[in-house]
């Protein structure tokens, strides 16, 4: 077992860092709630079905915020961005736009009303 492997339910032991080669921040700007999507067209990829890339990958087709993807995987959050930067950089994913400084006040209470239910949901 490499390690981007882990045996899901049981804890991995691999430390974090060694996950991101010691990287803390990603390529790619990741607000915690951005919501991420598994590319259709992207390459191919041929790793493990248990690889913490394979496992991100697999979360993504149902659009979960980077912050869900860190919780369902048991990730640091710093971790998962970063994981979820390469997948972006290397066209597996895409994150999708979240609020910004001149939306509304309903589009604000929308965002934190969706992203209640997602954190319920977990």
């Amino acid at each position: 077992m490499d390690e981007w492997e882990s045996d899901v339910g049981e804890p991995n032991l691999v430390r974090p860092y060694t996950l991101t080669a010691g990287r803390t921040e990603s390529a790619v700007h990741l607000p915690w709630e951005a919501p991420i999507r598994t590319l259709d067209f992207g390459p191919a990829p041929h790793w493990p079905g248990n690889d913490v890339r394979a496992r991100i990958l697999e979360l993504g087709r149902d659009g979960p915020s980077v912050a869900e993807i860190a919780a369902r995987l048991s990730l640091p959050l710093g971790v998962a961005r970063v994981l979820i930067g390469d997948l972006v950089t290397q066209g597996y994913l895409r994150v999708h736009a979240t609020l910004g400084d001149s939306a509304s006040a309903d589009e604000r209470r929308e965002l934190i009303g969706r992203t209640l239910r997602g954190l319920r949901a977990l």
